[in-house]
């Protein structure tokens, strides 16, 4: 299982920079195997906040920006995005945001202490439309699994999507019998956007298009 189909990207000038001079002071150099010191990584043992596939990373470094208590933890393999992330993250004069550029899954499995997270996030990953591609839809009994494992208990993991059909699988799978999640808002229910959200340019595109936003929250057991 993984979390991603790779889509190389070239980087702008800018971008190439931020490989060079920021990657060192913010991004991490994980190795597959070990499991991250996050105490170390931030230099605190604050509450963490890990989001998978940031895209072009705003949204992630309006939130880090608007919520300086928590440590967030960004993991995302397309390049150009990574490399967009770190710019912002120098702009806005970050101190509690650090990247990832690796796959989130063996992250969850290998990298993350169990327990360790408060709040996972998963906005608008690839919805894989076809019927012959569902399979390749990151929310599964198994991916579950590994959220379970690093949230504490009564963590957080928050997802949305503008994919009706996609939104609807997602909620069979969070609320089937052996899943180690409930719903926040209820059996059956998607949750109103948080205010904590900010509005991403892949959600205002898709109500552009039409497409009702859905958002999932649900606590581990």
């Amino acid at each position: 299982m993984r979390s991603f189909v790779l889509r190389q990207g070239r980087l702008t000038a800018a971008q190439e920079r931020a490989f060079v001079d920021l990657w060192p002071r913010y991004g991490v150099d994980w190795v597959p195997g070990t499991p991250l010191d996050l105490a170390a990584l931030f230099g605190d043992a604050g509450p963490v906040v890990l989001e998978i596939g940031f895209g072009n990373g705003d949204s992630l470094a309006a939130m880090a920006a608007a919520a300086p208590s928590h440590r967030w933890l960004g993991v995302e393999v397309h390049g150009p995005g990574v490399g967009h992330l770190l710019l912002e993250i120098e702009q806005r004069g970050l101190t509690n945001l650090r990247v990832v550029r690796h796959d989130a899954v063996e992250l969850l499995t290998e990298g993350l202490p169990p327990g360790s997270v408060e709040r996972v996030q998963l906005f608008f990953p690839d919805p894989w439309p076809k019927l012959r591609h569902h399979k390749r839809r990151i929310l599964t009994p198994a991916f579950l699994d590994l959220l379970a494992r690093v949230l504490a208990p009564g963590g957080v993991f928050h997802a949305a999507t503008d994919w009706e059909h996609y939104a609807a699988q997602m909620l069979e799978v969070l609320e089937a019998p052996a899943s180690p999640f409930e719903n926040a808002a209820g059996p059956g229910q998607f949750a109103p956007r948080p205010d904590a959200r900010p509005l991403t340019r892949f959600e205002q595109r898709g109500e552009r298009l039409g497409h009702q936003v859905r958002d999932l929250v649900f606590r581990r057991k």
